[in-house]
This record gives structure tokens, sequence and C-alpha cells, in this order.
């Protein structure tokens, strides 16, 4: 981990841009205690995830809500 004060931080933003694209996390600090008030750390990637045209089972259509139930249909399996 590294750790840089704010004017370090804005003098050498570049250097510890590449630091932290190598996977290191960069601290910044403020003032002569230099206490954490940032943190700098690689983003992990979004994956985009496509579910394609796979058919759904127990897919009802949108019409077949609508239309009455057939006659002696209990809603339990035989």
């Amino acid at each position: 981990m590294v750790s840089a004060t704010i004017f370090e931080a804005k003098t050498n933003l570049s250097a510890l841009i590449k630091k932290v694209e190598k996977g290191e996390t960069v601290i910044i600090t403020s003032g002569r205690k230099k206490i954490p008030v940032a943190k700098l750390e690689p983003v992990k990637p979004v994956v985009k995830r496509r579910l394609g045209s796979m058919e759904i089972p127990g897919y009802v259509p949108t019409d077949a809500i609508f239309e009455p139930l057939p006659k002696g249909w209990s809603g339990e399996d035989d």
C-alpha cells in the first residue's frame, strides 16, 4: 500500500494511477499528522451478462392470463 499527501497526489497523479492500475492501493493523507482522507484502489471490471433467447420453462403468454380457467380445473396436479 502506497501513501501520499494531497500535494504529492496532485503532483504525481499519473504515477499514482499507474500503481493503482497494477493493483496497488494508494492512501491520500492530509495535514501534518497525515490523516487518511481518501483511498484509490482498482475498480473491478463489470461483466455484462446476456440471457440470450432461451425459452423460459413455465412461460405463460400475456394473452392467456386474462382467459377464464377451464371447467373442472382445481389447480392441483393430477
